[in-house]
């Protein structure tokens, strides 16, 4: 079965947290996790980051810090997510040698081509659609999924907003992944094992 989630963690994790990505892991449709928590201190992202890369390891998911190629290197995670603010990108393979590393290029075209030279192993696109995990992310345009296909062979992660209504048009549209987060761990009317399985 092809893997072809890119599952981003909540904001906040609790003690449930791990037993929940578990659960989800197993399903067998994710490719990466990314750990990423904002505005906490180092040594406990580490913490976090190292029972999470047990939980990874076990279920064969890449596991990918946000922002932060140091901490990546420390735990030994599979590589690190760079948006546009972040340390820049030969800054971070410096670092990270021969690891995973993925670049945030909004819903511009222009940052993906800048991106796309430097060679990442994937680049992140959107907001395509309103996002709780980015309320303010300015809309993307589908059309630069298409755009970028034909131009690159990078792996593409379609961001921002997606659930189980609206992910199959971006993978028709050529993504390769499409990224997940509220809808898995902030979901209202389902547990994140649940809300998993809507995805086909």
């Amino acid at each position: 079965m092809k893997k072809f989630i890119y599952l981003i963690s909540p904001n906040k994790i609790d003690k449930n947290f791990y037993y929940s990505l578990s659960k989800v892991l197993k399903s067998k449709k994710i490719n990466f996790f990314q750990l990423r928590l904002k505005k906490i201190k180092k040594n406990k992202i580490v913490k976090i980051a190292k029972k999470v890369k047990k939980i990874t390891k076990k279920f064969n998911v890449k596991l990918i810090i946000n922002d932060n190629p140091e901490i990546a290197k420390e735990i030994n995670a599979d590589g690190c997510h760079l948006g546009q603010l972040d340390v820049n990108f030969l800054k971070a393979k410096k670092i990270l040698k021969k690891k995973i590393i993925g670049v945030t290029c909004h819903g511009s075209i222009k940052l993906a081509y800048k991106a796309i030279k430097d060679k990442p192993n994937y680049i992140a696109v959107g907001s395509f659609y309103k996002s709780k995990l980015k309320p303010n992310a300015k809309k993307a345009n589908t059309k630069i999924i298409k755009k970028l296909r034909k131009k690159t062979k990078v792996p593409i992660v379609a961001i921002g907003g997606i659930n189980d209504k609206n992910y199959r048009m971006l993978i028709n549209k050529g993504a390769n992944y499409i990224a997940l987060s509220s809808f898995i761990w902030n979901n209202p009317f389902l547990k994140p094992e649940t809300a998993i399985k809507k995805f086909k």
